[in-house]
């Protein structure tokens, strides 16, 4: 089936320049994306933020508003995937307003991935803001620790005691590792799939499903009573086919889990659709003396990692506490996590070597 194309709109016609040097920068940007994928990344939405601030600019000195954002926003997302979509768009700009020379950006925040970004962006205090990208840099947090060490008040604790400005104009001491970045370490933001034209990767089912094998191996090894029932579990309802990524039983729990992989955030269409699972298990495959199944979403993509559970009552599905016959739950993130990064790079592997899905 052709793509749709979506049309140009009038409030884009004179914009076309724009559209064009994005497009131009994101290209010329893919070409080097080997030698240094995360520091093109980053360089690239800045100076995507830079030529659309510098558009907006002169738009609001004419005294009017073309309000391109949105249809540069459709056309880009089209292209080159969702990494591109308005609310990301909005992003550079900041991240172009926040650090505003290039030399600010290739040095620290260059070492550091646009989940890193998005973090230091929220930052008002300048000085803060220079103060976590060195460090982040330095230390080689993850984005989730960078947000963990602002949550703590790390700067206000550690550097407001000294002179914090003398601090961050210091030259940043030697990265513990000089060497350049291995593929396996290309991989572990997921904003890079659409950089390197993966958009589509985590439709891929073989993706998915190394992360569920890796899961479902750590569940029957956790020594926490799961055994496994079905893998792709079918079921028919109101005419349509469903497939469960992962269906077990937990001894212990004395019930059905139903375990399903969402990529993003955790939302009410998960809950309905984990739902109407349970409902269909409750109906067809809970023996008698068991308890109600269980259903529990594994969630993860941009953001953290979550472990959501469900289960049936009166009322419909409601959230579950976290029982003490289950693996712990950091245990359970801490290793979702492991098999989200290792089936992305081995994906990308293949992409990039040009044998496609094995």
């Amino acid at each position: 089936m052709a793509t749709r194309k979506i049309s140009v709109s009038p409030a884009l016609a004179s914009s076309q320049a724009l559209l064009g040097n994005v497009r131009d920068l994101i290209e010329a940007a893919r070409l080097r994306v080997a030698a240094n994928v995360n520091s093109e990344l980053t360089l690239l939405y800045w100076h995507i933020g830079q030529h659309i601030h510098g558009h907006e600019s002169e738009v609001r000195q004419a005294g009017c508003s073309d309000g391109v954002l949105p249809v540069l926003a459709g056309h880009l997302v089209q292209d080159y995937g969702s990494s591109f979509s308005e609310k990301n768009l909005w992003r550079m700009m900041q991240f172009s307003t926040a650090f505003p020379y290039e030399p600010l950006v290739i040095s620290p925040t260059r070492k550091l991935s646009w989940a890193h970004v998005i973090v230091l962006i929220a930052l008002r205090d300048p000085v803060q803001r220079e103060y976590y990208a060195s460090m982040a840099s330095i230390e080689r947090w993850s984005a989730h620790t960078l947000r963990s060490r602002i949550d703590s008040r790390l700067y206000e604790r550690l550097a407001l005691p000294c002179d914090a400005e003398a601090l961050i104009a210091q030259e940043p001491v030697t990265p513990r590792s000089t060497e350049r970045m291995s593929p396996a370490l290309f991989m572990r933001d997921p904003y890079i799939f659409d950089f390197l034209g993966l958009h589509d990767a985590w439709q891929e089912g073989d993706l998915q499903a190394a992360i569920i094998r890796e899961m479902e191996a750590f569940l029957l090894r956790s020594g926490t009573g799961f055994t496994l029932v079905a893998r792709q579990m079918h079921m028919h309802m109101d005419g349509q086919d469903f497939h469960l990524d992962l269906l077990t039983y937990n001894r212990k729990l004395q019930r059905l889990v139903a375990v399903e992989l969402k990529v993003g955030e955790f939302t009410a269409e998960d809950k309905e659709q984990m739902e109407k699972y349970l409902r269909w298990l409750d109906r067809h495959e809970q023996e008698p003396g068991e308890n109600t199944p269980m259903g529990m979403v594994l969630c993860t993509g941009n953001s953290a990692e979550q472990i959501e559970l469900l289960e049936l009552g009166r009322c419909g599905v409601q959230m579950a506490e976290y029982l003490p016959g289950l693996p712990a739950r950091q245990a359970l993130a801490q290793r979702l996590r492991q098999a989200t990064r290792r089936a992305q790079w081995h994906w990308a592997q293949r992409q990039l070597e040009g044998g496609g899905p094995a």
